[in-house]
């Protein structure tokens, strides 16, 4: 009878080894087979040459050869085959929240091979998220969507844009509204500490929301406070991150992690052995980053001081009405543009808007024009043209900054706790390019880092940072996102002069087993969807 029993079980665990990684068995049809494709499965092992299928919106099976027929097969012999790519900080809010249906489908980042966006970074994510999320699967939208619940929004709300801390019984207000936001499905709070009215906001401000949102097992993303040496400086506002992570009991994610401008370049080494000395203390410290040289961000941000800025846009304007603040205010533009690298540094952007995350104004007759040469068409100090710009646009400009290191940059980029992010917002070829230009210049020009690394650092590391539920690997039973390029096609379109130009080289985006993109086109589906975090049991009412 023993003698029996270990033979069935011998035979039972034979046949689970013959299925290795299927969820299907010999004979079964699946909806599509990808084969002979070099598969990068998301994870630190090696890629081999094998098969992907996919049965309505799960994989099915990964492996060396696929032990069922389907009802389409996709040859991709020569292509690279991973799971779909994961964007860790996108201003994607603007296609996802369209009211029409082909900027819904986001093409701008199914065609760079990314089938999960987060938003509501820097900040801005609303803590309605409930009725969003419902929009989002009622509508329809092509990639996943993660959320987080942001500081800027709750402030505005609970403060507005005065530069002055909280009362107590507005902290409890901010407290209750991250709260909300946590319970209705945000991933975290995201703060964005260097713009007006966030920058306004003490350290334990942010640490007593940070705490709300770390009870309920979210993260703290930050666009720190400073990047460069605009208050703080770069390694002081390091420290604080850190510091709100440790009392907030929150792991914590620097958002496009750099060193920004000339007075910080170099200094990537040293930020690094903070993160690296935090994390060897138990601190759970992770960031992205994105393969771009120039920022994007306002004008007013950029070089208007914060002071000038309390009470928002219109209280900004008045106070360049007034000679006596003006002088000051012109005297810490100019420090500030020197920070940027002087006005040949700073690009006027296709994208000039009054708010955030909406479709771009249209273009002025500065657009595409570096600071430099309109000051020189004006015929006017380059601090001038820039305070005349601001008042011609209600004090809403977007500029493209070219104030990034290539070593710091690399420095970062190969680190194994940071991985992608576009930053991807509207005017900058970073919204339709990151990935592709990630691959192009550090995998095959710089040799920087590798496919594998490429791979792992923009699925199956992102989603472990963030505990997505069955996304960023190829295994048998997970969602099916599911990515197929041509690395050898797999390049940008898009530049500086022309930020909005789809992305070549994905041959197949699949996004919850629906084709986003075929044959190397956007196809317009629908299929993503909002992916809620799970609070922390018994922490929401």
């Amino acid at each position: 009878m023993q003698i029996q029993s270990r033979l069935v079980a011998g035979l039972m665990l034979s046949s689970a080894l013959a299925l290795s990684g299927s969820a299907i068995g010999q004979g079964s049809q699946a909806d599509v087979l990808i084969t002979g494709g070099t598969v990068y499965d998301g994870s630190p092992a090696k890629p081999f040459t094998g098969d992907v299928a996919i049965t309505g919106d799960k994989i099915v099976y990964v492996g060396p050869k696929a032990p069922m027929r389907a009802k389409r097969t996709i040859d991709a012999k020569g292509m690279i085959v991973s799971p779909g790519l994961i964007d860790a900080h996108t201003h994607a809010d603007r296609f996802v929240d369209s009211p029409d249906k082909a900027q819904r489908a986001n093409p701008a980042w199914t065609m760079q091979g990314v089938s999960t966006v987060f938003i509501g970074v820097d900040g801005n994510g609303t803590p309605d998220l409930k009725a969003k999320f419902a929009k989002f699967s009622a509508d329809g939208i092509g990639t996943n969507v993660v959320s987080y619940v942001g500081f800027g929004n709750i402030r505005k709300q609970v403060i507005g844009d005065a530069a002055r801390v909280p009362t107590p019984d507005e902290l409890v207000k901010e407290q209750a509204l991250v709260v909300k936001g946590m319970c209705e499905g945000a991933i975290g709070l995201s703060g964005g500490l260097f713009y007006a009215p966030q920058n306004f906001a003490k350290t334990d401000e942010v640490i007593a929301l940070a705490k709300e949102a770390g009870k309920r097992g979210g993260i703290y993303d930050t666009h720190q406070r400073d990047e460069s040496t605009y208050s703080i400086g770069l390694i002081a506002s390091t420290k604080e991150v850190l510091q709100i992570g440790r009392e907030g009991g929150i792991p914590v994610h620097f958002s496009h992690i750099k060193a920004l401008g000339h007075d910080v370049w170099g200094k990537s080494g040293e930020v690094i052995k903070l993160i690296e000395q935090a994390r060897a203390s138990g601190q759970n410290v992770t960031a992205n980053n994105y393969p771009w040289l120039a920022s994007n961000t306002g004008l007013d941000a950029a070089l208007v001081p914060r002071w000038a800025s309390d009470g928002g846009a219109p209280a900004m304007l008045k106070r360049f009405d007034d000679p006596a603040l003006m002088a000051k205010i012109k005297v810490e533009m100019a420090q500030n543009l020197d920070r940027r690298g002087g006005a040949q540094s700073i690009l006027m952007s296709a994208a000039i808007s009054d708010v955030d995350n909406v479709a771009p104004a249209a273009p002025r007759s500065f657009t595409g024009k570096y600071l430099s040469v309109i000051a020189k068409e004006w015929k006017m100090d380059p601090v001038d043209a820039a305070i005349r710009i601001l008042r011609e646009t209600g004090g809403h400009a977007s500029i493209i900054s070219f104030n990034i290191n290539e070593a710091d940059l690399e420095n970062f980029m190969k680190q194994p706790w940071v991985v992608t992010s576009s930053d991807g917002s509207a005017g900058h070829p970073r919204e339709y390019a990151t990935f592709q230009t990630k691959y192009a210049v550090y995998v095959k020009q710089k040799h920087v880092i590798d496919t594998a690394f490429f791979i792992r650092h923009s699925t199956g590391l992102t989603a472990d940072i963030f505990k997505l539920d069955r996304r960023g690997y190829l295994k048998a039973g997970n969602f099916a996102d599911v990515l197929v390029f041509d690395p050898n096609r797999y390049v940008p379109k898009a530049d500086y002069v022309h930020p909005a130009v789809l992305s070549e080289g994905v041959q197949a985006l699949f996004v919850n087993g629906v084709a986003a993109v075929d044959n190397g086109k956007p196809t317009g589906a629908t299929a993503g969807r909002p992916l809620p975090h799970t609070p922390t049991a018994g922490t929401c009412k």
